[in-house]
Parts: structure tokens; sequence; C-alpha cells
């Protein structure tokens, strides 16, 4: 795609970064296919080749409107149209940058700025966890579009006491410590079973992802800062901790810190340390392959033969390219894992905040998941990412679960003594 950038862009790295993937763009349209919003709006302007029209000719120096905005904050972000894309058009941090620079074109209306600002100062606060449990105990007095968004309250169980040799960094995350506590709680149960111990920074927080995507980029990479410094004196090669990786068990987090390294690349100060932090970030699913033999000996009997129907979050197999791992890992250990037989690559509709911002289309795409989940008649539901649990979990009656947590109730318990 032959680009011809307006002065103000062409020097700029955010201008530079935005040639370089249209350039890449050879307009196929294979991308619509698998959007979930051109799916449901059949708008070419709602799929992502025309989302990449819109941010070019506003690039270019077009004027943006509020039509503009509407387009691209229909945008999941799922990121579906990058796996799809043979031309390997990075179109997530394309339309990062056209989002900032149509929303400093164009004023949003006063209401919509006030719920934006609240959901991007009000979830990684630590007002979040006190409201979160006063919400669960008037749960059930609140109206049907607020309880959704409020799931009962969860008790975390234990955290390993054991101290081992090998010693993996966790993210504890903003919103699931308060609203599902057991999935910190059963990843640490896990991994101590297979003889690694988890440890925490108290100074960590959100992982970025929330302000960054609500285009308060400054606020998010703020964060994405204190993290890094947080975490650096366990992760220093020049100090060895003993620390080999930071695991996420939420992936929406780890898609966002996995790009640390090339969100503060400019930054002089941070730029080689965040580049430490990406190369050491896992998924927990990536660990499956080396914890399967271990916890294969720790499982009670007959604790695998219901069957689990699996969702991928778009962050794990579009934003990490992380496929297969956590049904083939979890079957080699006797569980019955199966994903939708139709749709599996589309968005359940609730990629962060979009559920709260675009309920309608949000609510059409969880009940489209859960009718093709629904199909495999399973026992629960399991997924991988705190926002994807919750969302689903509000229009189905099955049991919606981090795999981890089915993976930490099979297991026998850990012995009282290392």
């Amino acid at each position: 795609m032959q680009t011809h950038l307006a002065p103000e862009f062409q020097h700029t790295p955010d201008g530079q970064e935005a040639e370089a993937i249209l350039r890449k763009c050879v307009h196929c349209g294979f991308c619509t296919a698998t959007c979930p919003t051109y799916q449901l709006l059949g708008d070419e302007l709602d799929g992502p080749r025309g989302r990449i029209y819109l941010i070019k000719q506003v690039l270019e120096g077009a004027t943006p409107t509020r039509k503009t905005q509407q387009h691209l904050d229909r945008c999941l972000t799922c990121r579906n149209c990058e796996s799809t894309c043979p031309s390997g058009v990075d179109y997530g941090h394309l339309v990062d940058i056209g989002r900032k620079v149509v929303d400093a074109k164009v004023p949003r209306p006063a209401a919509e700025r006030a719920v934006r600002w609240l959901l991007k100062e009000g979830l990684p606060s630590p007002l979040f966890a006190p409201a979160m449990r006063l919400g669960q105990a008037v749960r059930g007095l609140l109206p049907e579009t607020l309880k959704a968004k409020v799931p009962p309250r969860q008790e975390a169980g234990s955290w390993p006491a054991r101290e081992h040799a090998r010693k993996v960094l966790l993210l504890e995350g903003c919103v699931q410590p308060a609203m599902m506590p057991n999935i910190n709680a059963a990843t640490a149960r896990v991994l101590d079973a297979a003889g690694l111990q988890t440890v925490v920074a108290p100074q960590a927080g959100c992982c970025g992802a929330v302000k960054f995507h609500l285009n308060d980029q400054v606020g998010g990479l703020d964060q994405m800062r204190a993290n890094v410094d947080a975490w650096w004196p366990l992760i220093d090669p020049a100090r060895p901790s003993g620390v080999e990786a930071i695991v996420m068990n939420a992936s929406g987090c780890g898609v966002t810190v996995k790009e640390y390294g090339h969100l503060l690349r400019h930054d002089p100060v941070y730029a080689e340390k965040a580049a430490r932090v990406s190369a050491l970030t896992r998924d927990l699913s990536e660990l499956l392959p080396e914890l399967v033999p271990a916890l294969r000996e720790r499982l009670a009997p007959n604790a695998t033969g219901q069957v689990l129907a699996f969702h991928p979050p778009c962050t794990l197999q579009h934003g990490q390219q992380l496929r297969g791992g956590v049904e083939q890992h979890l079957g080699a250990l006797g569980f019955e894992v199966q994903v939708a037989r139709n749709e599996s690559h589309l968005c359940c509709g609730s990629a962060g905040t979009y559920s709260v911002l675009n309920p309608e289309l949000s609510k059409q795409l969880r009940d489209r998941k859960l009718g093709h989940l629904g199909e495999l008649a399973p026992s629960a539901i399991v997924s991988a990412n705190i926002g994807c649990i919750t969302h689903l979990q509000s229009g189905t009656s099955t049991p919606v679960r981090h795999w981890v947590e089915v993976l930490d109730a099979a297991l026998t318990p850990a012995p009282a003594t290392a």
C-alpha cells in the first residue's frame, strides 16, 4: 500500500511505525473473513481493511470525524486479523496509533469521557478491591447489567508454603485478585506440585493494558515502567535471584507484558530492561510441557473424566500466537478438552473494557460463542483470561473457570513438608 504521510507525522516514531505497517497491506481482504465486528455488522469500515484505510487517510492529512472514531472504537483489538493476514500486517500496533491520533483530533462527548476515565482509573486502583467486595455483598440487589460484572465472592484457598530452588515470578494483576483470587492461588499450588516456587513483587500492579488501550498511553507506559522497576531486583542478570520466568495466568496481561520491549523501545532508561522483561515472560500454558510429568504423579483417581470446553482467548491464540497447548497437555494428563467445532477463532466479546463500552456487540458475540461451546455439552467451560471467564459466565449457568483451577482441583494435597 502506497503512503504519503502528512508533514506532521513524517518524522515521528508513530508515523514511521505506521507507515511501515501500512506498506505491508496488499488490500486482499482475507482479514474481513475472521473479523468479529465485520461478521456482525457487514460494514467494510467495521473490518480491519476498512479501519486500515481510515487510519491511512488520517495520517495522510484527512480530517477525522466522530464516525471515524466510532469505527475504531468498535474494533475489539482481538488481532484475529493478524492470524489471518498473509502479509504480516501488524494491525494491533497500527490501531493503537490510529486511535491515539484520532482521539487527539476528535473530542469525545462528556459522558463518554467520564466512563472511559472511570474505567482506566478505577480498574487498576487500590479502591477496586473494596468496591468489588461491597458489590459482592449486595450482589443479589444489583441490576442484571451490573450483576454480570460482579462475580460471586470466591475463596482463594491456601498459598503453598514450601520453598523450591526453582522460582518463577507471577503478576497478580489488578482485577483478578479481587474478582477471582483462586486463579493466582491455584497457579501457585500447581507450580508447587511440579517443584516450582511462585513469588510475587508486591509493588507490581496493573500491566498497563487498561490505560493504554483506552488511549491513555502515557499512563499505561508509566504503569509498565513501574512494573519493570518492581521486578528488576528479581530479574537483574547482574544479581541472579533464581527467578527463571515471569509467568502470566491472564493472557490479556501476558500479551501486553510480552510487548513491553516494543512499547518502551524508545525509552533510553527502560528499553533494555523492558526487553529483558518481555524475553522472560511466559504464559502459564507454555510451562505445561515441563509440568506434565511431575503433575501426572499427583492426580487424584478419577479426577479427569468429564468434558471441558476450552475457549482460547484472543490474547492467547492471536496476540501471543499460542494455540493447542492447553488442549494437548491437559489431554496428556487425562482431561477431555475440546474446543468449539465452529468459530473457535472468534472473540467472545469481552476484550478488556469492550463489554462495558460496546455492550450490544459484546453480548451478541458472547451468546454466539456460548452457543458453539454449548454444543459440546461440557461439564465446565475453561479459559485462560479473567475477562473472558467473567464475561462468558454472565451468559450461562455452566461453570466457567480458569483451566488451572480445574487442574489444581484434580491434584492430591501437597505434602505438609518439603
